[in-house]
């Protein structure tokens, strides 16, 4: 018995491990590279036109979060930055193409994002990044955006919705119906200021002020890498593209902006599709054809055995045909508010 309980293990691997080989070999052109240090990457190529200069694409798709999405441990914001990285240490790598369709997220998550891909195109020789927006990039979708050389956008893509949003929920008067008196002891008197279990009434002009004035600071940034995104790119491209309106912050109010409306006010500098963002970045990066790549991460077996290890294995999920967002009271979100409801 034992003898055959250890062969169905020994089965059992084997099977997992030629399924997962079958499953690498369905992706064509895999070229595989490990990293030492961070998420495991491969290079995949998604259009291999004979070129030896290549074009990587890292794509930002849905909430921009720096929670860990995957059994490694590492979030889009590490995976975002070891895809820049690979790419700035391959030779052959000319551009960079930012895939965005994002509603936006959290606002230390965008900066990162967002400096990360700033701090890539100042690295000699300077490859230039192209983002080509998708069906949505609002709010931190754009923010991330921002500091790219050119934007491309379809004239249906929703952006915009530059702005800053924190939100908590006051449930005292539900606690006051159901006989729940709560006490709390704190160390300072606005150290209990976001709590949801006080009286509406309790909360001071003064405590509403200071968040405010987190929510307009943060703003204030949101703006200015907006600013300085835009003017730097009118620099590079030595005045093509689009320069922001003058009435721009007239419209960085909250609002949501068609892609046609985004390029009318200088939010971007083109309308097309992926492939125009394509041919922009080889004409930016002065190669005549390039294969076009991606870096997917890699998983192997080791991946599937912490899955099936996972404490929350037991949890039953729902789907709803789409992600909902995970938001936590008290944190500050560069969010579309069309993804909220």
């Amino acid at each position: 018995m034992i003898a055959a309980l250890v062969l169905l293990v020994l089965l059992g691997i084997s099977v997992l491990a030629n399924l997962s080989h079958f499953l690498g070999g369905l992706v064509p052109m895999k070229v595989a590279l490990s990293n030492t240090v961070g998420p495991r990457l491969e290079e995949v190529t998604t259009e291999d036109h004979g070129a030896s200069s290549k074009i990587a694409v890292v794509e930002v798709s849905g909430l921009i979060t720096d929670r860990a999405l995957d059994q490694g441990g590492y979030n889009m914001v590490d995976v975002i930055k070891a895809q820049l990285k690979r790419a700035e240490e391959d030779e052959k790598v000319k551009a960079v193409i930012l895939k965005v369709d994002s509603p936006g997220g959290e606002v230390l998550a965008s900066d990162e994002i967002s400096r990360a891909i700033a701090d890539f195109q100042t690295k000699p020789p300077g490859k230039p990044v192209v983002c080509s927006m998708g069906g949505l990039a609002a709010s931190g979708g754009y923010y991330v955006s921002a500091p790219c050389r050119w934007i491309v956008a379809n004239d249906l893509t929703i952006t915009g919705s530059i702005g800053v949003i924190m939100s908590t929920w006051n449930y005292r008067g539900l606690m006051d119906k159901v006989g729940v008196l709560p006490e709390t002891f704190k160390s300072g008197k606005y150290k209990d200021m976001l709590s949801g279990s006080r009286e509406p009434s309790s909360i001071t002009p003064e405590e509403r002020e200071m968040v405010q004035s987190l929510i307009d600071q943060t703003y204030g940034k949101f703006k200015s890498v907006v600013a300085a995104g835009r003017k730097l790119a009118q620099e590079k491209n030595k005045g093509k593209g689009r320069a922001l309106s003058e009435d721009w912050t007239d419209y960085a109010d909250g609002r949501i902006l068609s892609g046609t409306e985004a390029y009318k006010l200088g939010f971007v500098d083109e309308l097309g599709t992926f492939d125009d963002a394509v041919k922009r970045a080889k004409m930016i990066a002065g190669i005549p054809r390039a294969n076009v790549i991606e870096y997917q991460q890699r998983f192997d077996i080791s991946d599937l055995f912490r899955l099936f290890g996972r404490s929350d294995s037991k949890v039953v999920k729902v789907d709803l045909g789409m992600d909902v967002p995970k938001l936590q009271a008290g944190r500050c979100y560069f969010l579309s508010p069309t993804f909220l409801h």
